[in-house]
């Protein structure tokens, strides 16, 4: 079984126009887990600390990946795609060439809950045509058994395919652990993965066979070889779980943009002041 190679809390951030959130992938205990380049949770009961959202702003070379599990939140971008995706549903887009888009919560009360992941994408397809899934929750099929549901969000788990079309070979399940439980789940020997635990708390073992509780807050990149093992203990465990196999290619990364060269990323920086970064 694969073993706990890190274990990483997630620091406190701000990004958009001012949206307090935490930052698990991307920052500098750890930059990323190839093919995935960040993950951040956001959530609050306060709409001061997320109601700015996120106005337009571009990306291109990469793809994002919102989950949303409280609240409501509108997207628009300059393809013309519009929509709301609101508890249980994800937005999968891909960038491609170049996207301008907002994510902008659309009530100003309650609580606002959810996670936006980035995944990388190879040269070959850094520049392809942008597009947007729209995934809704009654679209998300779940697989459940020995205590655990699965929602199948990309890729495929226990006969279950994800209802998400990725271009790169990734998986990435929203678990249910019930108390005193356990899940098992098979992974390719070539992907990297992790686990973040948003509720409750898991047991995975260190290479030495030791258990190491992985509690709320935490992610735990899980190395070696086979499958992994969860133990939930009495109060249950909620947590994304996310395998793929990474690209191995360089990386130029600054802000919005994602390539593999610096002058790339200068001349995404330079397509967008010219307007012409959805067009390129």
């Amino acid at each position: 079984m694969r073993y706990l190679g890190k274990k990483v809390a997630g620091v406190p951030a701000t990004d958009g126009a001012g949206v307090k959130l935490k930052r698990v992938i991307g920052s500098p205990a750890l930059d990323m887990v190839d093919p995935f380049l960040m993950l951040d949770e956001f959530g609050s009961d306060d709409p001061a600390s997320w109601i700015a959202g996120f106005p337009e702003h571009p990306h291109r070379g990469f793809e994002t990946v919102t989950i949303m599990l409280d609240g409501r939140v509108k997207h628009a971008d300059s393809v013309g795609n519009q929509g709301v995706i609101e508890a249980g549903d994800v937005q999968w887009m891909t960038a491609g060439s170049g996207i301008i888009h907002s994510e902008m919560p659309e009530r100003a009360e309650g609580r606002l809950r959810g996670f936006q992941l980035w995944v990388n994408l190879p040269g070959k397809l850094k520049m392809i045509a942008p597009r947007y899934q729209d995934v809704r929750a009654e679209r998300i099929a779940a697989a459940t058994g020995n205590g655990a549901t699965a929602r199948v969000i990309a890729g495929e788990a226990f006969g279950v395919k994800g209802a998400a079309d990725t271009l790169m070979p990734v998986r990435l399940l929203d678990v249910k652990v019930d108390a005193n439980a356990a899940f098992e789940i098979d992974v390719p020997d070539e992907h990297a993965c992790f686990i973040y635990v948003y509720e409750g708390a898991v047991r995975v073992t260190d290479r030495n066979g030791n258990p190491v509780d992985v509690v709320s807050g935490t992610l735990a990149l899980l190395v070696g070889n086979d499958g992994v093992r969860l133990e939930a203990g009495e109060s249950g465990a909620k947590l994304l779980f996310a395998d793929g196999k990474p690209i191995r290619e360089p990386i130029a990364r600054y802000g919005p943009f994602v390539m593999n060269t610096r002058e790339e990323v200068q001349k995404a920086f330079e397509d967008y002041s010219r307007g012409e970064l959805v067009s390129a």
